[in-house]
């Protein structure tokens, strides 16, 4: 069975009449299906109790009006199958085809109608939608099956209970999510999606194996991961396209060594229009598959407490329900007392190795001025090779700082703390990667240094990222996966162990953190091509050449490497949209301060520097302008997607309207028989 995944869109109203219909249907499902398709592992720990896994799995399986999911659930081992095999406490979890399709109802799934229009999926209106048939189980996704998986074991609440049974400090609240609870007090190890071995095998052909020059299979990867990730390598696609041009108008510039400052003018004005239009039509682009998945539709959730806020229990005055609370000015302590002198610090710390680096430069050129040997020039690259080795290692130790400040802040709310997060990493990285950079071209003032400095960072990090990213993880997991296949067949048993091998392979995989650390890179690498362009134009072609790898390597990456993630809908790339335009405004500066900078222009004006200075800042001025222009005259939703949007939200209205008048014509043929009663009384 399979899905793909959308969000809310249309807003198609129910009836009282139709949500008893869903109960209805819902309350004469069967649980006790003891073979079904698996979806998705549940590993518990070890030393789990019996009690705590009875009142685990009765709660799955329980119908939804007595406050259970309603899934199918098993042990991945049967009672003769534990006696051989090693007992790893995994459990299997599943649902029937029509739980699934009140599931997509319930968590709001879009899908495409008959009459090519994007509507909220109902069970009711069922047979309205493409591709559906009461005998195919092919109209939903595996990846959108698992999601909705993951939506009802999310959303299974504590009802009276006060703690989990068998686990006394384990408290519980009305409305608090069980396998929030489960997870934070180590009773749950990990939940993860199984991976279609056949469909995986079928996207992997199409994608990585045959390494070709085409476009990636992007409807085919959001079918199997979801939205984000296709977002994810939609956008690295587009990117590496856009790079191009950068690159081809580039090479001249290299080649020829051409230092007329004219020419460059003309190099820098085009890469403030390039950064500026490939991000505009990026949106528009990003606007159009989403709309078509379903998930531009989709409408904002009231936002559940992360699963690591804590606080007093109390009454929430939004919701009325009751759950931990934390004082603002706690948290807003803790940031500006803690968080926010302890990044500072680190700030510091960064500019002193930054310092060291500068002195190992002027050791290499003193020995290469010394004895000018061949030796010597290269040991020349050799303090920019350690610069970029140490700032890549300073880059993720950071990382783990901040993501446990972040967490030590408490923040109710899992975007709050995704906020919090990318804004620390995204400060650090820019200083850490670019400081260097900043400091050559504007207190030194050496281009020769600052073109060999650049090269060596940007072709450094690259090759850092592929092999610790992509490449070591990978041979890890072939060593693992090879352990696992030798105690397999060690088993000397008539067992089918092609699902439990399956499990146990996946289980140990690492688990994907999400598409973070694959934007950063891509953030990073945008800096090091628009920041210093007129510098070295050449940065654009080695960023072509490494993002060709790089979509074969995260593609391998997401396929053997990590556990599959659970699908994840989104309707576009997020702060990260945000974060690159920023870094093509401040791009627009310093290439206007560098041209402003060179012998050429300083030639033009050899009395008055203060004119040169307000003729850069006003070419500068000039150039943010029409950048602003640009960004503002190109859409960011192509018209017809603006139309199908007006057009859904006309009909949602409509329906609401008629709604009203019903309830207005309703109550209206109450009121005469109220007034009869009332005169013979």
């Amino acid at each position: 069975m399979g899905f793909h995944h959308v969000g809310q869109a249309g807003h198609q109203l129910l009836t009282s009449a139709d949500l008893s219909k869903m109960k209805v249907t819902l309350s004469a499902l069967n649980t006790s299906e003891s073979s079904f398709t698996p979806l998705v592992v549940i590993e518990l720990a070890q030393d789990v109790k019996e009690e705590t896994k009875e009142w685990l799995k009765n709660r799955i399986i329980a119908k939804k009006e007595d406050g259970g999911a309603q899934l199918l659930f098993r042990p991945l081992l049967n009672k003769y199958e534990q006696e051989t095999l090693e007992n790893q406490n995994l459990y299997l979890v599943g649902a029937s085809k029509i739980r699934m399709l009140l599931g997509a109802e319930a968590v709001g799934l879009v899908k495409e109608c008959n009459d090519n229009t994007m509507r909220a999926f109902t069970y009711r209106t069922r047979q309205n939608f493409k591709g559906f048939d009461d005998n195919n189980d092919d109209f939903l996704t595996m990846a959108e099956c698992q999601f909705i998986i993951k939506h009802e074991l999310e959303n299974l609440r504590a009802k009276d209970e006060k703690m989990i049974p068998g686990y006394p400090q384990a408290k519980l609240y009305p409305g608090k999510s069980l396998l929030r609870r489960l997870l934070t007090s180590g009773i749950v190890i990990q939940v993860f999606p199984l991976h279609d071995n056949e469909a995986l095998k079928k996207l992997e052909d199409s994608w990585y194996t045959r390494f070709a020059l085409k476009y990636q299979p992007i409807d085919g990867i959001r079918g199997y991961f979801g939205e984000t990730i296709a977002l994810y390598f939609g956008f690295l696609e587009y990117f590496t396209f856009a790079l191009i041009p950068m690159a081809v108008i580039g090479l001249p510039y290299y080649l020829f060594v051409w230092e007329d400052y004219d020419k460059y003018v003309i190099f820098a004005s085009f890469n403030l229009i390039w950064s500026t239009v490939i991000l505009e039509v990026w949106k528009r682009g990003c606007a159009d598959m989403t709309y078509r998945w379903g998930t531009l539709l989709m409408k904002r959730k009231f936002e559940e407490p992360r699963p690591g806020f804590h606080g007093v229990l109390g009454i929430n005055p939004i919701t009325g329900k009751e759950e931990p609370l934390y004082p603002s000015y706690k948290r807003q302590l803790r940031i500006y007392l803690v968080s926010l002198p302890f990044v500072c610090l680190c700030l510091y710390f960064s500019l002193y190795v930054m310092m060291i680096y500068f002195d190992l430069e002027v050791w290499a050129l003193g020995l290469h001025e010394n004895s000018g040997s061949e030796w010597t020039s290269v040991l020349l690259y050799v303090p920019s090779i350690i610069y970029a080795i140490v700032i890549e290692i300073m880059n993720r130790l950071y990382r783990y700082a901040a993501e446990f400040l972040t967490s030590w802040e408490n923040h109710r709310l899992e975007s709050a703390y995704q906020n919090h997060l990318i804004l620390k990493v995204l400060v650090f990285n820019f200083l850490n990667c670019f400081a260097s950079l900043f400091y050559i071209a504007f207190v030194l003032k050496d281009m020769k240094l600052l073109r060999q400095s650049l090269a060596t960072l940007l072709i450094t990090s690259q090759i850092l990222n592929q092999i610790v990213e992509s490449l070591l993880p990978y041979w890890l997991q072939r060593k693992h996966g090879v352990r696992v296949k030798r105690k397999m067949q060690a088993l000397k048993t008539d067992i089918d162990a092609t699902l439990y091998e399956q499990v146990i392979l996946e289980k140990e995989m690492g688990t994907y953190l999400g598409t973070f650390d694959d934007y950063l890179e891509l953030f990073l690498q945008f800096g090091y091509v628009s920041l210093f362009s007129c510098v070295y134009p050449l940065a654009a072609a080695f960023a072509v050449l490494n993002n060709f790898t790089e979509v074969n390597s995260d593609a391998l990456k997401m396929c053997r490497v990590f556990k599959r993630p659970f699908s994840e809908p989104s309707a576009s790339i997020g702060v990260w949209q945000l974060a690159f335009e920023t870094m093509s405004v401040i791009s627009v500066v310093t290439n206007c301060a560098l041209i402003g900078m060179s012998p050429q222009v300083n030639a033009v004006f050899p009395e008055s520097k203060a004119d040169l200075i307000l003729i850069v800042v006003a070419v500068e001025h000039a150039l943010l302008a029409l950048k602003f222009i640009l960004a503002f005259a190109i859409p960011d939703k192509p018209r017809h997607i603006q139309v199908k949007l007006a057009r859904l939200e006309f009909e949602s209205l409509e329906a609401l309207k008629q709604q009203q008048m019903k309830l207005v014509t309703e109550n209206l043929k109450e009121e005469p028989k109220e007034s009869g009663k009332e005169k013979a009384t």
